[in-house]
């Protein structure tokens, strides 16, 4: 049995068919071709599958497409304005932030949904005072982006370029 389903991927209206079992990330890259959505550990602890869906971090490996019927998605390749980067992909590059890429797609988007917390005032596990205005340090980075690991280790250069674009 398959089930309709619509979703908006990078601005895109899409139509799907699918077998309610398929994951978010299965649908953006095998039925959709998205193939900037990656498939790390298909576990939802790598990070690299992360997407914004209707303006929120989202491991897409964890979501069944379906129970996202109506949904904005958005991934990496879909931020760039035409040939412009998003301020967060062009400070990556001037950073070095990446190695071999592959977990690049889904540090940018934690990335952009982790600044949006931080603005809306959540705090992490390293705020030391909830109560208080808080900024975002390199420790709260590190700490808002933990769930994205980058084999190559390129934490460091990550952390530099979300701090530029921070401010």
């Amino acid at each position: 049995m398959k089930l309709a389903l619509t979703l908006k991927v990078n601005g895109r209206d899409e139509t799907l068919h699918l077998d309610p079992r398929v994951s978010l990330l299965d649908a953006l890259r095998d039925h959709l071709g998205v193939t900037s959505v990656k498939k790390g550990c298909d576990h939802g602890q790598c990070g690299a599958c992360t997407v914004l869906l209707d303006g929120r971090r989202v491991l897409s490996c964890l979501c069944l497409a379906v129970s996202r019927d109506g949904s904005e998605v958005v991934t990496a390749e879909g931020l760039a304005d035409g040939a412009a980067l998003h301020p967060l992909q062009q400070a990556l590059i001037e950073h070095d932030g990446l190695q071999c890429g592959y977990c690049t797609p889904g540090q940018v988007c934690s990335a952009i949904g982790m600044l949006e917390e931080f603005r809306a005032g959540h705090p992490s596990h390293a705020t030391r005072d909830v109560n208080a205005p808080f900024e975002l340090t390199d420790e709260e980075i590190r700490e808002r982006m933990s769930g994205n690991l980058c084999r190559c280790g390129a934490y460091v250069r990550i952390v530099a370029a979300i701090r530029e674009v921070s401010r």
